[in-house]
């Protein structure tokens, strides 16, 4: 079995982004291949999981019940990251299980931090960040968020959550969140030329630092940027930026390079890339196990590397 055939072996939420990014199939079969993730498989599950009041697990941010505060990780399962990895996993934002889903969120789910709609954002820009993503993916109007997250940036080019206690330094983990999102947005409007500016100073935040390195010393910033994680969760690592910057298209940046060859040094001798680094905490069901050969890793990775002109198949 080739490596294709093996991620074609798999979820819808998989397929079709093979389809799509590796295979470039027609865009009827990309679409009737995406439309079973609403029905079948993880997309489905989530989607069962939702409760009447638009919620899952009870929250927003957070399950309504206390998790041990002894347990690893944090809990996974509440509104907003179940909507980040509905996004992720590809469900059609025009389908009418996205739309039954999308409209009791807007309706019913609110912050914890203050009762705020769901769709009007939160306070932390690593939260907002993904709001963004998930409200322009699925067709919501969040442009009072873009517009505070363009008002948040640092002089430095990224953001920081930490911003509100004084921290005038940029985070990687919240710099892609926000530039995902600010990506969204512009491809489901168009484009501004203040949000595209934004996003180049925020890209270039990251270049200088090779996508991994302090800019004061050179140093691998957190060993885990080298781990390869899916879900990505609101951490940084290193494919989650190249894949980024494969969605914005266009020039290769040089300063690309050592992040594209640590890609591809973690290629196995059988062309598949392992699931590196989950996050811990609870989450609705595993979609796959620690250390053994992950298909979304290995996805993500091969289109990373044939948009830099060296993926194989």
């Amino acid at each position: 079995m080739t490596v294709t055939d093996w991620l074609l072996d798999s979820d819808p939420a998989i397929r079709w982004q093979v389809m799509s990014d590796l295979l470039d199939e027609p865009a009827e079969a990309v679409a009737a291949e995406r439309s079973r993730v609403a029905t079948e498989g993880w997309g489905a599950r989530l989607l069962a999981l939702q409760s009447p009041d638009g919620q899952w697990d009870g929250g927003t941010y957070n399950p309504a019940e206390e998790t041990d505060p002894g347990a690893p990780g944090q809990p996974w399962t509440a509104t907003h990251h179940t909507l980040v990895l509905l996004r992720e996993l590809g469900l059609d934002p025009a389908s009418a299980e996205a739309g039954r889903a999308i409209g009791l969120v807007r309706e019913n789910s609110r912050w914890e931090h203050d009762g705020q709609r769901y769709f009007d954002g939160e306070v932390e820009p690593c939260i907002n960040g993904s709001v963004v993503a998930i409200g322009g993916y699925f067709g919501e109007d969040v442009q009072s968020i873009v517009d505070r997250l363009l008002d948040e940036q640092l002089d430095d080019g990224g953001w920081n959550c930490e911003a509100e206690f004084g921290s005038t330094r940029s985070s990687f983990h919240t710099t892609i969140a926000v530039l995902e999102g600010l990506l969204q947005h512009e491809q489901s409007t168009g484009a501004s030329t203040e949000v595209s500016a934004s996003r180049r100073r925020a890209e270039e935040y990251l270049l200088e630092r090779r996508m991994l390195r302090r800019l004061s010393t050179g140093e691998v910033a957190d060993r885990d940027f080298t781990r390869f994680s899916f879900p990505t969760r609101w951490f940084y690592d290193v494919l989650r930026g190249l894949d980024y910057f494969r969605s914005v298209g266009g020039a290769l940046d040089p300063r690309l390079d050592e992040a594209l060859d640590l890609v591809e040094s973690k290629r196995s001798p059988d062309g598949r890339w392992s699931l590196e680094n989950p996050h811990e905490g609870k989450v609705h069901f595993e979609l796959e196990p620690e250390g053994e050969p992950s298909r979304w890793v290995t996805l993500r990775a091969l289109r990373v590397l044939e948009w830099a002109g060296s993926g194989e198949r």
